[in-house]
């Protein structure tokens, strides 16, 4: 089964205004991993889809939605998707790519056929979604945690110490306009992307996981002299405009998934907000 909603642009004018639940409304996705269904987002951000998809009774299957006026899901799409639960498969097209925890898989547009599977229905797959339209096919890749490029960034003095694993990007898979990675916060470490920053070509959502329980993770939007804040649990996901912040500080330590489309493939086209700055 497939659900899906879609989600307007709002102009930061318009976002000043709004209270809490507005703000939650319009950004905020807290539906993610139903199981035995697919749900998937549209936003009207770079026409980006958010999605997941959690296999238990049976195998789930990629499906068109009506925004997409197209016979088959990836007919101008590319997907990537990153398992966050327990072991299980993608079938594209009929050749099986295993996906472990935090492995991640890029698909190309023009493949009709992708079914999500788990392996253990007590310890179900949970698949995260991401997908942007595409010009041009390029082939399906699989890349594991391992293989990701890995920066280290932060300090523990400043309580941003950090791996960002590049997992779905140019130095690693060649993609149209998708790009997806994994940030993993060290022990004593609460502060994501900081110093924040805004990059007005490309639009962002983040995906939160590893959240312990009974904690939390204030996520900081909004224009550098205007923030909001969003506070979020595990396995929900944010939506970023592109002339927004995207920032967040926990409780405890986390992780969480970045995807982004737009205007250009430069991972470090990015303004930096001063932190004195920010409002």
């Amino acid at each position: 089964m497939t659900k899906y909603s879609s989600r307007y642009a709002s102009s930061p004018e318009a976002v000043k205004k709004y209270d809490t639940q507005e703000l939650r409304n319009e950004f905020l996705i807290d539906d993610l991993m139903q199981e035995d269904e697919v749900v998937l987002v549209y936003s009207h951000y770079d026409r980006y889809i958010t999605g997941s998809a959690v296999p238990v009774k049976g195998d789930l299957a990629l499906e068109t939605i009506d925004p997409l006026k197209a016979p088959y899901f990836l007919e101008r799409r590319e997907i990537g998707i990153i398992n966050v639960g327990g072991n299980g498969s993608v079938v594209v097209e009929g050749t099986t790519y295993q996906l472990g925890l935090k492995d991640a898989l890029y698909i190309g547009s023009g493949n009709k056929e992708v079914i999500f599977k788990s392996e253990d229905k007590n310890n179900p797959a949970k698949f995260y979604i991401n997908s942007a339209p595409a010009h041009t096919t390029y082939p399906t890749v699989k890349v594991s945690l391992a293989e990701a490029n890995k920066l280290q960034l932060g300090t523990m003095e400043t309580a941003n110490h950090r791996t960002v694993n590049q997992m779905i990007i140019g130095s690693v898979v060649t993609t149209c306009q998708l790009q997806m990675g994994m940030t993993e916060l060290r022990p004593g470490s609460v502060w994501n992307t900081m110093p924040a920053h805004v990059h007005d070509r490309r639009m962002e959502v983040y995906f939160y996981l590893d959240i312990p329980e009974n904690q939390a993770v204030c996520h900081f939007m909004g224009q550098p002299q205007e923030t909001r804040h969003i506070w979020m649990n595990n396995h929900q996901a944010v939506i970023s405009p592109p002339w927004s912040i995207h920032s967040g500080s926990g409780t405890s330590n986390y992780t969480f998934i970045w995807g982004m489309a737009g205007e250009n493939l430069d991972y470090g086209d990015m303004d930096v907000c001063k932190i004195t700055d920010l409002r």
